[in-house]
């Protein structure tokens, strides 16, 4: 073929496949297509995450509790879906005047039961859901082998059905005091940057973990000598694998709309290199200041603080940036896990740590290092660009005013709503077992009896031994041989 037919031959291709776009885009209804990226898409690979959560919390606790932290996975779940249909979604989106008015701006008033959700409406309250039974299930590794089943299920009620969508409300929301997504009155003078959930998924779990560990207090014995025996590092990091892959649904599809898959590819690509880098770093860190031991422990809580950190600002910061990002939350993350240590707070899964207050670096992250370009694309504000894109980048304080205001409520709001509610529980019901059950372990005592993983090797140790034929030989034969040694 000669270089006139190649020319013609490219030229006719591009033609057909424009042709073809062209057909599509009339075929295929924009919203049609935006439900099936939000619920195939995103709601599959965030849903995941709950059996990420679930082998690491299986990992990090005794054998005699399997039954019973899996079982707080599922009810975390299964409570979050019907609480956030029921009343979650509308505190969360639901209408609120602040915007014309400048009153609530805390929490919506309408769309309960969905009243308002028709066909496409319904794509987006279950990728919400998926990021509600999230933020609940963050608290059930940090208080494990010790809050009771009903304490546990009752807070987790509380938190995906109350606590998660008012901040939600405070910033997704349009209304929502702290929101970046609308013209007028915006704390800062540009809103809070939180793209996908630093701060309103991952720190309001790891807040509320750290207040529940409080009231449970620690597993017995656990800073006083005795060993708690984690039952398996595959689960662990199995766990943590999951999670990652479920977090590219978290970041990437937070774009809402499939027409923006080159922000999605970029949300993707910074959230990879941001677990990349926290991971290296944090088990570098682990070996030099620890025992000398490369610990998979450092290298999975490692990824889950580098991806905690930078799902603020997945879509607004630079490639640079997240490398960046996933390097800083290390030292962040091991920094807050020993202070934990040092105050005798239990928390089994450093769930704090790696969410808490990772969660709470990330949202100061993107103020910080939100770049002129991806901040336009991401928001679509050319106009706030300037002044509202990250500090580091030339911007005002606008941001960071904004992040840190919203750092400030957020914290206040979620400590002091946790702490009530856990307060008022604790006179009405026990909150963690009582210590003969705590020590027999969840599992016998509630669950009907432990795990056993390996059946056949416990039988094996458990039958009696074989005597050897002719024992006095045998002894005979010993003799000698300690004879021969000497």
């Amino acid at each position: 073929m000669s270089e006139e037919d190649d020319y013609y031959f490219e030229k006719d291709h591009e033609a057909r496949i424009a042709a073809l776009e062209e057909l599509v885009r009339e075929k295929v209804d924009e919203k049609d297509a935006d439900a099936v990226w939000l619920v195939t898409t995103g709601t599959v690979l965030v849903f995941l995450m709950q059996a990420g959560f679930a082998c690491l919390e299986v990992g990090s606790v005794q054998v005699k509790n399997t039954k019973n932290i899996l079982l707080k996975n599922i009810f975390d779940a299964s409570a979050a879906a019907i609480l956030w249909w029921s009343v979650g979604h509308a505190f969360a989106y639901g209408t609120d005047a602040f915007e014309e008015t400048g009153k609530n701006g805390f929490i919506g008033g309408s769309g309960f039961f969905l009243e308002d959700a028709k066909l496409h409406g319904q794509a987006k309250f279950l990728f919400e859901w998926a990021f509600a039974g999230t933020a609940a299930t963050i608290v059930s590794g940090a208080v494990a082998e010790r809050f009771s089943l009903m304490a546990y299920f009752l807070l987790s009620c509380f938190i995906s059905g109350f606590v998660f969508p008012v901040v939600t409300h405070l910033v997704w929301s349009t209304d929502g005091k702290f929101s970046i997504r609308r013209n007028s009155r915006l704390v800062g003078g540009c809103g809070v940057v939180d793209f996908a959930g630093s701060g309103v998924v991952h720190a309001t779990g790891g807040v509320a973990a750290l207040v529940a560990c409080v009231f449970a207090g620690p597993r017995l014995g656990r800073f006083r000598g005795r060993h708690l025996q984690q039952q398996s590092v595959i689960f662990q990091s199995l766990g943590t694998l999951i999670l990652w892959v479920g977090w590219y649904g978290f970041n990437a599809v937070s774009t809402l709309e499939v027409a923006r898959g080159g922000l999605a590819a970029h949300a993707a690509t910074t959230t990879t290199l941001a677990a990349a880098a926290s991971c290296l770093t944090t088990t570098s860190l682990g070996y030099w200041f620890g025992d000398r031991v490369v610990d998979p422990r450092y290298a999975n809580n490692g990824i889950l603080a580098g991806l905690v950190s930078i799902t603020a600002g997945c879509a607004t910061v630079s490639l640079f940036g997240s490398l960046a990002i996933g390097v800083t939350a290390s030292p962040i993350y091991l920094f807050a896990s020993y202070m934990l240590e040092k105050i005798h707070v239990d928390d089994v899964v450093d769930a704090f740590p790696v969410h808490g207050v990772c969660g709470l670096w990330g949202v100061i992250a993107a103020s910080l290092l939100s770049t002129d370009f991806y901040y336009a694309q991401t928001f679509v504000l050319q106009t706030r660009r300037p002044r509202c894109r990250g500090l580091l980048y030339g911007g005002s304080f606008g941001s960071l005013r904004a992040a840190l205001l919203f750092l400030l409520a957020h914290l206040a709001f979620v400590v002091s709503a946790t702490s009530l509610f856990l307060f008022a529980l604790s006179t009405i019901i026990l909150l963690r077992v009582p210590e003969n059950i705590e020590d027999f372990g969840n599992d016998d005592s509630k669950h009907g009896g432990h795990v056993d993983f390996f059946p056949a090797a416990a039988a094996a140790a458990a039958r009696p031994r074989r005597q050897p034929p002719f024992p006095e030989i045998m002894e005979t034969k010993r003799d000698e041989d300690a004879a021969a040694a000497s």
